[in-house]
C-alpha cells in the first residue's frame, strides 16, 4: 500500500487508538515516523515505542499513555500543519505555541527532527510538521 503523507496516517492511527481505548498502535516503520515517536515520548505524549518486525515488514509500535484517575488519554488531540501539498515554514523567531505552551509543535529542522522548545532553544526555524496537545 503506498501512502501518499506517511506523517498524517501516523496522527490518524494515533488518533483513532486512543479513542478505542487500545494500549498500543502499530504502523509501517520509517525514519521520519521514527523520529517524531522519540519526540513523542520525551514530551510525556506515549510512554514508549519500538521496532520490531512483523511478516517480515519493519513495523513501528507505540505504546499509549493513559491518565491514571479517569483512563482518559494524555493525547487530547492532534493537528497536521504541513502537508504534501502546502509546507508551512517559520523562522527562528516564529516558531509557534501551541495552546500556550500546553501543547508542542513538532518542526523539521535543518538539526533534525525537533520539538518547539528544542527549536527555540537551539535557535533554528524548519518545517512545522504538527501540534499535539
Amino acid at each position: 500500500m503506498i501512502l501518499c503523507d506517511p506523517i498524517s496516517d501516523m496522527l490518524t492511527r494515533i488518533r483513532n487508538a486512543n479513542m478505542a481505548k487500545h494500549t498500543k498502535v502499530q504502523m509501517p516503520h520509517s525514519k521520519m515516523k521514527s523520529d517524531l515517536a522519540r519526540i513523542l515520548k520525551e514530551e510525556g505524549f506515549i510512554e514508549d515505542y519500538t521496532t520490531e518486525k512483523v511478516e517480515g515488514k519493519p513495523t513501528l509500535v507505540l505504546y499509549l499513555k493513559y491518565r491514571a484517575d479517569d483512563q482518559k488519554p494524555v493525547i487530547e488531540g492532534l493537528r497536521r500543519v504541513s502537508r504534501p501539498s502546502c509546507h508551512h515554514y517559520v523562522g527562528a523567531d516564529d516558531v509557534p505555541r501551541v495552546l500556550g505552551g500546553i501543547g508542542t509543535a513538532i518542526l523539521s529542522t535543518s538539526s533534525g527532527m525537533l520539538s518547539d522548545s528544542q527549536a527555540r532553544k537551539a535557535h533554528v526555524g524548519g518545517e512545522v510538521l504538527c501540534y499535539i496537545w
